[in-house]
């Protein structure tokens, strides 16, 4: 489990196709690739992936990880180029304090930045990020409700239609890959779980109830 909080940025190395996977994707990581062991659990961009092939005493220092065609469907993760800016960030140990929201490190699914703009033109200006949800996704966000972007917990300012916009500390914005996306760019994103869960209870309830979605809009709810 992660919690949304990126402990480093690192820069991607190579993205190739794989010898056990789809394709494997190597990332610098100096940061925390000291720190790691072959079949840790890592955080890419908000992407739980397997540390394989870790060399921390490489130049950079870097580690790697196979990608299941499943996880390039989902994600961005494809995309990325050799110089890709990615967060990264490692699970969190049993007792220590939820600073962000429970992140899982599984992508619903891959938004598009629209615009990520600073709030005023002084230094250490707040920034705001607008994103366009896949389909479907707007009924899991709610204003002032947790959602992870690129792994980072952020709260979510507004919501209209299928755009949301979310404030960003000057901190956040430097210290993570957000200053390195550009308009038009996929985002992994993940809804918060708790509403998920809400979702299915409450749709099992309705079906044992007999209350169904189809139900109402036949009957002019």
């Amino acid at each position: 489990m992660f919690t949304g909080l990126i402990e480093t940025t690192g820069e991607v190395i190579s993205f190739t196709p794989g010898t056990t996977g789809a394709a494997r994707l190597t990332v610098a990581a100096p940061g925390i690739a000291g720190r790691l062991r072959t079949g840790d659990s890592v955080a890419v961009s908000g992407v739980c992936l397997t540390a394989l092939g870790i060399e921390p005493e490489a130049f950079p220092p870097r580690f790697s990880a196979d990608l299941a065609a499943e996880t390039i469907a989902r994600t961005t993760l494809s995309r990325l180029t050799a110089g890709s800016v990615v967060n990264l960030e490692l699970p969190t140990p049993a007792g220590t304090p939820l600073g962000g929201h429970v992140v899982q490190g599984h992508v619903d699914g891959v938004g598009t930045l629209l615009t990520v703009e600073p709030v005023s033109t002084g230094a250490g200006s707040d920034w705001i990020l607008r994103v366009r949800l896949p389909e479907g996704m707007a009924r899991y966000v709610v204003e002032k409700g947790s959602i992870a972007v690129e792994g980072i917990s952020l709260t979510v300012a507004g919501l209209e239609g299928d755009e949301i916009w979310i404030a960003i500390l000057p901190h956040t914005y430097s210290a993570t890959n957000l200053h390195a996306l550009k308009p038009g760019m996929g985002v992994n994103l993940e809804v918060d779980v708790l509403a998920k869960y809400a979702e299915s209870r409450a749709r099992a309830q309705a079906e044992t109830s007999g209350l169904t979605v189809e139900y109402l809009l036949a009957n002019g709810y």
